[in-house]
């Protein structure tokens, strides 16, 4: 197959890359490399996968060193013109879109990138899947869409229709958009709504990647809401396992849809959504304790009161991808959390530094 892949610099876009180069796929990885957070950290996990820094240039493909089916550019989704011609030129059978603007508190002070990469980046997607024929769009949501539900554990047949920060509203919107184009032009859509994914290579915003910085920096850390906060923290192993057993099989229409029961995760349409989690939450509290654990320092905390845009409570509940694709995930906080560790304390050379400062 031919994939694109959007936000392929980015955490979840540098494994899921590298997962379908390795099987065989043709994959062609889209990012614009915004300095949203350490640009150096986007450029390594290119280099991981081939991509030579000093040969990226806007609107240019580069092949890989590395894998003889990928080829990378440097596009903004903006940019309508370049999007349609990149599509006209490489024919995709699929598209895997991870490419947004992150962060839930950055989308408070920052509304403008936030819109105009999550919403006007997606419609200008949606429009060349549609005029391209793709056989199957799978699209990043966001657990954060279910706001202020505080029905646990959050199901894709809940109402989604209080969301707590500006993010979270274009995930929502990204949704319904799907829709329209599933609906209207028979495209295959299918949003996945994602829960916490840590691990190796993952992004610096990230509370856990914040944690373990300060912590191996005897910096302090920032808990709000006195740490009675879970997350279902889910391992980027089976994020991307996920990924590729859903891009595998394109959405299809419900049979057993009705308007007059409205399930808001199907349709008449070739529309899907799924959570794809742990379905496991974890106490803030005891994922420090595990960080400290294999930094083998403990966390200098400073308690905060808790953020009007931050959900208090994540807990995936995954039934419908277990059915539909015999997903469940296998990696467990403890071995995911080594693993974090030990790649961090390789990236960022920690013991390096302290042998030579000894």
């Amino acid at each position: 197959m031919n994939v694109l892949i959007t936000g392929s610099a980015g955490f979840i876009g540098y494994f899921l890359t590298k997962k379908l180069l390795e099987r065989g796929d043709e994959v062609i990885g889209l990012d614009n490399i915004n300095e949203y957070y350490d640009t150096s950290l986007k450029y390594a996990r290119l280099a991981e996968n081939g991509i030579n820094r000093n040969q990226i240039e806007w609107n240019k493909l580069v092949s890989s060193t590395r894998y003889n089916n990928y080829r990378f550019i440097k596009l903004g989704l903006e940019d309508k013109q370049m999007l349609m011609s990149l599509f006209r030129k490489e024919k995709f059978d699929l598209v895997v879109h991870l490419a947004a603007q992150a962060g839930v508190r950055y989308s408070i002070n920052n509304p403008d990138a936030c819109v105009q990469s999550n919403v006007v980046g997606f419609l200008n997607i949606l429009e060349a899947c549609r005029h391209h024929s793709i056989q199957h769009l799978v699209y990043a949501s966001s657990s954060s869409v279910y706001g202020l539900n505080e029905q646990m554990p959050f199901a894709v047949d809940q109402s989604i229709g209080h969301p707590i920060s500006l993010y979270a509203a274009t995930k929502k919107s990204n949704e319904l958009m799907a829709h329209v184009y599933s609906y209207l032009f028979n495209l295959p859509t299918t949003g996945l709504r994602f829960f916490t994914v840590y691990g190796p290579w993952g992004r610096p915003d990230m509370a856990y990647f914040l944690f373990a910085n300060a912590i191996m920096n005897d910096q302090p850390i920032t808990v709000y809401n006195g740490g009675q906060m879970k997350r279902d923290f889910t391992y980027i192993d089976d994020i991307v396992e996920g990924i590729v057993r859903v891009l595998d099989k394109p959405a299809t229409p419900n049979p057993d849809w009705s308007p007059l029961q409205a399930d808001p995760s199907s349709s008449i349409a070739p529309y899907r959504i799924y959570n794809i989690g742990n379905d496991n939450p974890v106490e803030l509290m005891d994922f420090i304790k595990e960080l400290e654990k294999n930094c083998e320092k403990n966390a200098k905390i400073e308690m905060k009161t808790g953020e009007r845009c931050e959900v208090q409570t994540t807990w995936a509940d995954i039934d419908q991808l277990a059915t539909n694709f015999q997903y469940r995930p296998s990696t467990s906080l403890q071995t995911g959390i080594k693993e974090f560790i030990t790649w961090y304390k390789t990236f960022y050379a920690i013991e390096h530094l302290e042998m030579a400062h000894m």
